[in-house]
């Protein structure tokens, strides 16, 4: 027995190293490439309008979010609207009735985003799959009645002209390259949360349970407190996103908790590549990019975009992003000698 289990440890380390050794330079080109990305960004708004590029991020943010619980977790959410929206109407509340500051506005948001994060997933983690999502569009819906009737919405109308309060009472926010900036910092820091909570231990149970639940649940794993804790984590950053959207447009209105919103960050999320770092980056870039260039065409809009999305499926069965990362794989894997892929567990081997 005990030379079986020392076969079976040394056999797993060196399937760990394997692991380890293919996965380092990943992990190396994509801090390269983070790095490349942020030098970029440094420097686009003195080429492109500023306002444009922040949409982007804020909604790139969005959709990394969303890949946390669905890419990560294996939640498929189709409520995602509810904080995004919420979130964003509790800001343009504190910054325009309230008079906050524009740090104490983003966080009331963020803080909304989390709350309602944990009332949603305490109900809805209690089933899964397809009972799952139709709970959390349930409750989303319910978000949207609220915010259609509540006193401090506006109704139809929302909330229009939201003052951008001074940054820690001293940075001027009514410049859109300084929104810019502060969108860009929030951007960073959000990527930033779901990258170290994807490497961590926290992260590699997520991606146990998202392969097999009853295996992690037999392994002393509280499934559930795992996947509320992702839930929370993903409606947080979610509501952030929000709330950088008020700043830099200066409303919020239904529209940003609809269920067309929760369908869209879907999109953009499955588009760039579920399960990866950069794929809803792409994917949110992509879908943003389209609805401003095609903007002069109305509500033709929506068919280009399906268009595109049924092309990227056909050609990109795993998203662009993951599509592109598998090919690569195979191909270092046949560089190095070791045919296709690689070996990924012990029963595979």
């Amino acid at each position: 027995m005990s030379q079986s289990n020392a076969h079976s440890s040394g056999e797993l380390s060196h399937l760990a190293d394997e692991e380890s050794e293919r996965r380092t330079p990943l992990i190396a080109d994509l801090r390269l490439w983070a790095v490349i990305g942020i030098v970029a960004l440094l420097i686009a708004p003195h080429f492109i309008y500023p306002v444009m590029i922040a949409k982007v991020l804020c909604f790139a943010l969005f959709a990394a979010a969303f890949n946390l619980l669905l890419g990560f977790a294996g939640l498929l959410s189709f409520g995602h609207a509810a904080f995004f929206g919420f979130s964003a109407y509790v800001t343009g509340y504190c910054l325009q009735s309230l008079g906050f500051s524009a740090e104490l506005g983003i966080l009331a948001g963020t803080a909304t985003g989390a709350l309602l994060g944990l009332l949603i997933g305490a109900l809805a983690i209690r089933r899964q799959g397809i009972y799952f999502a139709m709970i959390t569009l349930a409750l989303s819906q319910m978000v949207y009645f609220v915010c259609l009737q509540a006193p401090f919405t506006g109704g139809e109308d929302g909330l229009q002209g939201v003052p951008r309060q001074p940054l820690f009472g001293v940075i001027d926010m009514t410049r859109n390259i300084n929104v810019y900036y502060l969108v860009l910092a929030i951007f960073c820091f959000g990527i930033f949360i779901i990258y170290r909570a994807v490497h961590s231990p926290f992260g590699q149970v997520l991606k146990s349970i998202r392969e097999n639940e009853d295996r992690a649940i037999s392994l002393g794993y509280d499934a559930d407190r795992y996947k509320l804790l992702a839930f929370v984590l993903s409606a947080t950053l979610a509501g952030l996103a929000g709330s950088t959207k008020v700043m830099i447009f200066q409303l919020a209105s239904l529209t940003d908790v609809q269920w067309q919103m929760s369908g869209e960050v879907v999109l953009m999320a499955v588009l760039g590549g579920i399960g990866t770092m950069l794929g809803p980056i792409l994917g949110a870039t992509i879908i943003i990019t389209l609805q401003n260039e095609l903007a002069q065409i109305g509500s033709l809009t929506t068919i280009v975009q399906g268009a595109v999305f049924v092309v990227c499926v056909l050609l990109f069965r795993r998203g662009i992003v993951g599509e592109l990362s598998h090919r690569w794989n195979r191909w270092r894997g046949r560089s190095d000698g070791r045919g296709g892929d690689a070996p990924r567990t012990v029963q595979e081997s």
